[in-house]
Order: structure tokens, then C-alpha cells, then sequence
């Protein structure tokens, strides 16, 4: 069974795959790992990303400058459509090649872009990590250190908070502490062992 998770920036995505991995073992594959591998240098999709901004995109050392790539992407529609049909089954491919290499009693894709890739058709359920937008905004500036309006222009180009809720199998309120996070992904793990033991019987 391969469960999705996401949630918008600033949510909490990795603080919950996080405990997932580290409480119950769960083989955890971050879609957004997947997305530095296939632009590592060497790869041919560094080069056609250099080929179409120029060599201003990558940094001193030959990696790829993703705050650049970032601020190009973000002002232009059309620059990230391309960005995403030349990255997309590339990190598709990267992810089935992880997923199958699982031996926990389930596995998790977490991506951002879980529902808009088309990545959510991997899964068998879908979890939304939802948090209010305020503090979305708030938490992503004070973490990556950047403007409000940077991090709005991210939220964007996620999809919106209700169409995400929509697609959601199982939601994590993550309004509080940790603790608060933890105390919902225990509780769903057991909920999904209990589902494999029904499908097993």
C-alpha cells in the first residue's frame, strides 16, 4: 500500500514523514529529493535547464541555483510549465524505482505537489497535513528567511487549501505542537496496519 502525503509549504509535511519513519520504521519517499537528484550535474535535465536560462542558473560550483531557478519559475507561467513537463516524469520515474525498494507494511510519498503532478494516482489514500494560512505564511518566512510575498507566490502555484482537503483520504491538523502531530500520525498508522491485516484476511 502507498500512502501520499502533502500539505502546502510550511505545513508540516516533513515533520510528520519524519515521525513516520522514525516511530513506526515507515519507508518514507520525499518527491522533493527526487527533484534535486534528476538535476544533479551530469544529468541531461541540468543541462536543458541551463540551454534555456543560462549559465547564471547555476552556482559556482556547477549546482544547479534553485533560488534563481525559483524566482525565474515563479514570475513566469509559462517557464515553469516547461520546468515541470521536462522535471516531471523524470522525478515519476525516480519515485516508482524508490517505492518498489520498500519493505515496511506500507509506504509514503511525500510531495508538495502530490495532487497537481497527477502523483496522487501512485497512491491508495491520500493524506493532507492542513494548517491555517496565516500561520503557513508565517512559520515558511520565518524558516527559508524570505518575504511574505515570496511565500505566496508558492502557495499559488500549490493547489489551494480546499481543493487539496478535497483529494484527502485522512487529515493531520497541524495547529498546535508536535506532540499534537505525533499523537495523529500514531493513530493513523495504526488505522493502516489494521486495513492491511483486513485486506490479508
Amino acid at each position: 500500500m502507498i500512502i501520499g502525503l502533502t500539505g502546502g509549504i510550511g505545513s508540516g509535511k516533513t515533520a510528520a514523514a519524519n515521525y513516520f519513519s522514525s516511530a513506526h520504521d515507515i519507508h518514507v519517499v520525499d518527491a522533493d529529493l527526487k527533484s534535486r537528484v534528476v538535476v544533479e550535474p551530469g544529468k541531461p535535465a541540468l543541462q536543458h535547464i541551463v540551454d534555456r536560462f543560462g549559465a547564471e542558473i547555476l552556482l559556482e560550483d556547477g549546482q544547479l541555483n534553485r533560488a534563481a531557478l525559483r524566482q525565474q519559475v515563479f514570475s513566469d507561467p509559462q517557464q515553469r510549465v516547461w520546468l515541470e513537463q521536462l522535471l516531471h516524469p523524470l522525478i515519476r520515474e525516480e519515485i516508482i524505482s524508490d517505492l518498489h525498494s520498500a519493505a515496511s507494511p506500507y509506504a509514503l510519498l511525500v510531495s508538495p505537489l502530490l495532487v497537481e503532478s497527477g502523483q496522487h494516482r501512485l497512491t491508495s489514500r491520500v493524506i493532507v497535513v492542513d494548517v491555517p494560512e496565516e500561520l503557513q505564511l508565517a512559520r515558511t518566512a520565518t524558516r527559508d528567511q524570505v518575504s511574505e510575498q515570496q511565500v505566496r507566490a508558492i502557495m499559488q502555484v500549490q493547489a489551494q487549501r480546499e481543493a487539496r482537503l478535497r483529494q484527502a483520504h485522512d487529515v493531520i491538523v497541524n495547529d498546535r505542537d508536535l506532540a499534537h502531530l505525533h499523537q495523529q500520525v500514531d493513530a493513523l498508522h495504526q488505522q493502516y496496519l489494521a486495513m492491511l491485516q483486513e485486506k490479508e484476511i
